[in-house]
């Protein structure tokens, strides 16, 4: 297929656009920064432009770009609302101007954690699913991102078009902009328990799921690594996360402990992975299991981690 694959700059774009050469399709970049895999310089806030790109033979779109939570002190909000909104409508018009029957759209479990969520203060961890909902976003990244999924809900009902919505964990290279008590790549290790994922594996996730969302309408993922948790233990974790963790990986704490680092003491919250796996058949290649055993074995973490990165549309 000839896909244009928005946000083609960015870190998602980086892996995406060539596991999607891989896979056989024609790709054809757009991001507001130039790059190796961007054909089209220019905005999805643009829809004059962004209909005569779709209008030249482009079959099917991925839409990845969008302004992220680090960018909120970087733009204002109508900036927000003009790229992960506007620009969404934009694309999801010439969709179904050029009779697309599919779209592809990276979310983000950011908009559903709430301020209690954020808080963590509760007697077992958030178990987050597709159905998990617990209050508004708390900013004007989670905001929009839960309005472009109703806009592609709405085109979805209205217009018979097949719709994923991939609502990702983190997979950023960068570090956390909020927790700076561990480590990055300490604090990375342990999100692999229950909220991250390889970019390496966000990508594969939107190859599978533009050919798996075929036929079966509008439908919403979490996508993380695989849970190593039953749901019976969501009481424990949070009251004594490192006797779950030993029960699952009897030597997380000596391998952590050679490195000099620390297991979390609360696991708060869990990202449900579980519908992807069901429904499109796909799993995270990467997870705390291959995290430990990398350590095991002397090989490199398998996931990215880059505390100077900045996005290409930043460097532009």
């Amino acid at each position: 297929m000839k896909l244009l694959l928005t946000g083609s700059s960015g870190w998602l774009g980086r892996y995406l656009a060539p596991q999607l050469r891989a896979a056989g399709h024609e790709v054809v970049g757009l991001d507001v920064a130039p790059g190796a895999h961007t054909q089209i310089v220019g905005s999805v806030a643009d829809a004059a432009l962004v209909e005569s790109v779709v209008a030249d033979g482009i079959e099917a779109i991925i839409h990845s770009g969008a302004l992220h939570k680090p960018d909120i002190v970087r733009y204002p909000k109508q900036v927000f609302i003009d790229t992960n909104v506007t620009g969404t409508l934009n694309l999801l018009e010439a969709a179904v101007a050029a009779g697309h029957d599919r779209f592809v759209f990276t979310s983000t479990t950011s908009h559903m954690v709430s301020q209690r969520v954020r808080d963590g203060a509760q007697a077992e961890a958030f178990w987050m699913d597709e159905r998990f909902y617990d209050g508004p976003p708390r900013n004007i990244y989670g905001v929009t991102k839960a309005a472009a999924e109703g806009l592609c809900r709405l085109f979805a009902a209205e217009r018979g078009l097949d719709v994923a919505i991939l609502r990702t964990g983190r997979f950023f290279p960068e570090d956390d902009d909020t927790h700076h008590a561990l480590s990055g790549e300490n604090l990375k290790a342990n999100e692999f328990l229950n909220r991250r994922l390889s970019a390496s594996d966000a990508a594969r996730a939107h190859v599978v799921a533009l050919s798996g969302i075929a036929g079966l309408g509008c439908e919403t993922f979490v996508l993380s690594a695989p849970i190593p948790f039953t749901r019976g233990e969501a009481g424990e974790m949070v009251r004594d996360a490192r006797a779950v963790i030993a029960r699952h990986f009897p030597d997380a704490d000596e391998l952590y402990a050679a490195r000099g680092w620390k297991l979390p003491e609360v696991i708060d919250r869990v990202y449900d992975p579980s519908k992807a796996e069901r429904l499109l058949g796909f799993r995270c290649r990467t997870d705390f299991a291959s995290v430990l055993d990398a350590m095991r074995t002397g090989r490199p973490l398998p996931f990215d981690h880059d505390p100077s990165y900045l996005p290409p549309k930043e460097l532009a």
